[in-house]
């Protein structure tokens, strides 16, 4: 269990759900890590400024996010966390290990419309 103030995806049963139930998804696929945590943080910090996207995590060593780590977009991904953002149950953009503030929010506002 990741111990973050994130929604959480625990089952590959619920990662298909989330990414069908809602439009824009991004889920960050990790562990409990300096460098996940970071990401973790900046998702909780600017999760209110974006409505429209849902913010989620999901444990990497979990054998359940065998549907992030199999991803064709991650392949060749060195490190963690995998973040993925989902636009109508596709993929649009992945990217790995540390993101700032302000990669994120260049991520969101590029793929989302806020």
């Amino acid at each position: 269990m990741l111990y973050t103030n994130l929604k959480h995806i625990e089952t590959a049963t619920e990662h298909a759900k989330v990414i069908s139930e809602n439009e824009n998804v991004m889920v960050i696929c990790g562990r409990m890590g300096p460098m996940c945590i970071l990401v973790y943080g900046i998702a909780e910090e600017i999760e209110n400024d974006y409505q429209n996207i849902k913010f989620f995590d999901m444990e990497f060593d979990n054998p359940e996010s065998h549907v992030i780590r199999n991803l064709s977009e991650v392949q060749g991904f060195r490190g963690i966390p995998f973040t993925i953002y989902y636009k109508n149950e596709k993929v649009i953009k992945a990217t790995s290990g540390i993101q700032n503030k302000q990669q994120i929010i260049s991520i969101l506002n590029e793929y989302f419309e806020k």
